[in-house]
């Protein structure tokens, strides 16, 4: 299974991390869902539809599902992503310098599981944390397929009434599969690739 689109990872000085998928092409077309992580580990998953809750729970490491609508908004440079317990708005600013690198190599070579599996290693060492292929639930194996990165240049919002606070790095790293977010805030444009059972 193919999920073409972007991931966005932003931490908070309130310690909530926040990772949003919007995803443009998708076995459950267009849609986005959110995945956050509480200061003491709470990972809550909100999703727009129970088929879309069912996948995900299947793939990742979940402690809390909750099924809503979730809604994203675009104005130029910034977008608000609007779901249960959670508003968020955040700006995305200029291509990172390995965003750079990332955008000259052919989509079809940066999105290919052969090559997102030679490049591991290299992703693991340049960024902590980070892997672009891992083993995930149910005997599944997820490729990220990246060809773009571009700053989190500012974010503000609530998480179930109290505020987010300040933007800050992905810290402690997310624990929601194999691999986090990168530390710094980015959105990540990207193919994600699922084997394995469905």
């Amino acid at each position: 299974m193919k999920f073409e689109g972007q991931v966005v990872g932003v931490g908070s000085s309130s310690g909530v991390r926040v990772v949003v998928g919007i995803w443009n092409r998708s076995p459950f077309g267009r849609f986005t869902n959110v995945m956050v992580q509480q200061v003491d580990g709470h990972r809550a998953l909100l999703a727009p539809s129970e088929a879309v809750a069912d996948w995900l729970v299947g793939t990742y490491v979940l402690d809390e599902v909750v099924v809503g609508p979730v809604r994203l908004a675009t104005d130029g440079p910034r977008r608000q992503v609007q779901a249960p317990g959670l508003d968020l708005s955040f700006t995305v600013g200029p291509r990172t310098r390995l965003g750079r690198v990332l955008h000259l190599v052919p989509r079809r070579v940066a999105t290919s599981p052969v090559w997102v599996t030679l490049i591991n290693p290299v992703a693991r060492a340049v960024l902590a944390g980070v892997q672009t292929r891992g083993a995930v639930r149910n005997g599944r194996t997820e490729f990220y397929g990246a060809y773009d990165l571009r700053r989190v240049v500012a974010a503000e919002g609530q998480w179930r009434g109290l505020p987010l606070g300040d933007l800050t790095p992905v810290e402690p790293p997310v624990t929601f599969g194999f691999a986090s977010t990168p530390a710094q805030p980015v959105v990540t444009s990207l193919v994600t690739t699922v084997r394995g059972r469905a």
